[in-house]
């Protein structure tokens, strides 16, 4: 019985080829092809998931395989043992030992906000 607070879970042995968008955290431990967006939630990759598609969540969790580009608006952690081909756009990034990574990597600390707010904000502040 699934609690409330409990993340969505896509399992081993289910494949997804499109989109997945959704408003709740998400655990993939599947096979998914295509996109995956979680505007404003947290997207964990289990141990046993193999996922091809561009990701973009709040927090991002990688404990398996991962081909594709990556944006968080929070943190990216990729666990030992994860395997991660694209690159990572995110506020902060945790790699462990034995998490293979190739890929650039963009730790914007403005991600948030659009390139307008920034530039208005600095020019108030000098005078």
């Amino acid at each position: 019985m699934a609690t409330e607070n409990a993340p969505a879970r896509i399992g081993k042995t289910v494949v997804i080829r499109g989109e997945v968008k959704g408003g709740e955290d998400l655990v993939i431990d599947g096979r998914v092809e295509g996109t995956v967006h979680l505007a404003e939630n947290r997207l964990t990759i289990g141990p046993n998931a193999t996922v091809i598609a561009d990701l973009s969540a709040k927090d991002i969790l990688v404990q398996g395989k991962v081909q594709g580009n990556v944006v968080a608006t929070g943190r990216v952690e990729l666990r030992s043992g994860c395997t991660m081909e694209g690159d990572v756009q995110a506020i902060r990034l945790a790699i462990e030992d034995n998490a293979v990574f190739r890929g650039k990597v963009d730790l914007t600390q403005g991600a948030q906000k659009s390139p307008g707010s920034l530039g208005a904000s600095q020019s108030g502040g000098l005078f």
